[in-house]
């Protein structure tokens, strides 16, 4: 009798549901860079990077990205395919199928919100995971404000070729640089000047100067002290593969200037004609002073300005910040005026006086 009722009670004991396992999904999750919103478009945008480390013995896959913020409702949801386009693997770039995370790598979750409503004081994020959700990653989003700022340029037709867009080429370039890995052109800009074909030059593609912004002034976004002036660096014939130089921390932005706006503000200007400069480090100048001409050196296929703000006087060891214009006009895709907002990817506006 005694042995018959210790087996009920074992068996009652096996009966009992399993208790919930101690170790959660074995990944890591961070947000390197706290979200700075900014208006573009007419909404405001958080722009920000979610680094997703698989720490278990066996691949796992990622289905299902959710953004939060203090309502019961998703900010964002990404399944499937969309999750696959915010996706990049470090050192792996041709992978087809980046939501697959073998043991010990990480992915690269490039997120944009745009809101249309109040932006949260907080972020978190809910993921699928082999079937499993988890929700991690809390992040406060800056308080800080984007600086508002004139334009580089000036005169009209001005296409913000890679511009601040989720699948802009600069938003996704995250580069190890003095061992810390960052995205100095996070919101950068390549302005072009294009001609009412839509072209952005005429006659023999080969000669810069048959470009229309070939030897447009640069100018000074705002009052700033020169910290940065590069020179010497010949142009290249346009083209892909036609550098004039090998490129290297020191000639991927060719001949260029970096004024410190101050505040932990950085401009960056880059690809310019060698020999045009107009300032020295240390010079104080004034928005709307020309600081050089427009040209193709370093790494550029094309005549045009690279531009980008970032906290630091680095051309790629610094992480890029928004930016806002202060006034400018959109004529395509969607018209009109737009002030104390940052261009948006693929938009051709006109600059008024700096």
């Amino acid at each position: 009798m005694r042995l018959a009722l210790l087996l009920l009670a074992v068996v009652a004991a096996n009966a009992q549901p399993p208790r919930p396992a101690p170790i959660s999904v074995p990944v890591d999750l961070t947000v390197p860079i706290a979200p700075m919103p900014f208006a573009g478009d007419g909404k405001t945008h958080l722009a920000y990077e979610l680094h997703i480390t698989n720490f278990s013995r066996a691949e796992i896959a990622l289905t299902r990205i959710e953004v939060l913020g203090t309502g019961a409702a998703p900010l964002a949801q990404f399944d499937g395919d969309a999750v696959k386009a915010l996706l990049a693997r470090p050192g792996t770039p041709g992978v087809t199928e980046p939501q697959k995370i073998g043991p010990g790598l990480r992915a690269v979750a490039y997120l944009w919100v745009a809101l249309d409503g109040a932006v949260p004081a907080t972020l978190s994020h809910r993921l699928t995971i082999d079937d499993k959700v988890m929700e991690a990653a809390e992040v406060r989003i800056s308080t800080a404000r984007p600086l508002v700022i004139g334009p580089p340029l000036r005169g009209s037709d001005w296409f913000a070729a890679n511009g601040p867009g989720n699948a802009s080429p600069h938003r996704r370039a995250l580069i190890p640089v003095g061992g810390s890995a960052r995205i100095a052109q996070r919101f950068a800009i390549d302005w072009v000047q294009v001609l009412p074909s839509g072209e952005t030059f005429k006659g023999d593609a080969k000669d810069n100067k048959n470009y229309r912004a070939y030897g447009s002034e640069v100018l000074a976004v705002a009052d700033a002290t020169v910290a940065t002036v590069k020179d010497g660096i010949p142009q290249n014939i346009p083209g892909e593969d036609s550098r004039a130089v090998p490129i290297t921390l020191e000639t991927v932005g060719g001949n260029h200037i970096i004024l410190d706006l101050g505040n932990g503000f950085f401009a960056f200007y880059a690809h310019l004609q060698p020999g045009s400069m107009r300032v020295k480090v240390g010079d104080r100048v004034r928005r709307g002073q020309v600081l050089a001409l427009l040209g193709n050196s370093g790494n550029s296929t094309e005549p045009h300005l690279h531009f980008h703000v970032s906290n630091a006087n680095s051309p790629l060891g610094s992480e890029g910040v928004p930016y806002l214009l202060d006034s400018f006009e959109v004529l395509k895709p969607s018209p009109g005026l737009r002030h104390n907002e940052l261009p948006l990817q693929d938009e051709t506006v006109r600059f008024g006086k700096p």
